[in-house]
């Protein structure tokens, strides 16, 4: 797909398609178009997922865009976290689940599929049918941990 110059999130900047998908979060703060809101700050929306994985499946996200966790303001993604938490709660209360996943994907790689931060926090029921495709892969040795645990701590960051 080409790029083309579009305004996304008050920006002008080339976008690809991909990126343009982000609109239907802007369309929902905006409410142009529907959804079923579960709760709602001046910051912050969550609502019912179209798409659900389990019925109940809500999405949380800023008002504000940030299209991935690591452009995301650290206060920004504590109050995500509290407000998914609260959801959380609220499923296991008032839906019955049993427990509940919270997700959080970033990159198309990663299976986001719109370029706007958001979790996912889905209800689960002991009999709900729904399994993950968890491949477990194994390493090597444990010297191959150790340098991937040294690699990725040269590069952290506070």
């Amino acid at each position: 797909m080409g790029c083309f110059f579009y305004v996304f999130c008050g920006y002008h900047s080339p976008v690809s398609f991909y990126a343009l998908q982000m609109n239907i979060f802007e369309k929902i703060i905006r409410r142009e178009i529907p959804a079923a809101i579960v709760y709602e700050d001046d910051d912050t929306l969550a609502f019912i997922d179209i798409g659900p994985i389990i019925k109940g499946h809500t999405l949380v996200i800023p008002k504000t865009c940030y299209e991935t966790v690591i452009e995301t303001p650290d206060e920004v993604l504590a109050k995500l976290m509290s407000i998914s938490k609260r959801i959380a709660a609220a499923q296991i209360k008032t839906l019955g689940a049993d427990g509940v996943n919270i997700i959080q994907n970033n990159g198309r790689a990663a299976g986001q599929e719109v370029p706007h931060i958001h979790i996912h926090v889905i209800p689960r029921f002991s009999d709900d049918g729904h399994h993950w495709n968890w491949d477990a892969k194994s390493y090597s040795s444990s010297e191959e941990m150790a340098q991937l645990a040294e690699k990725i701590g040269e590069g952290f960051s506070e």
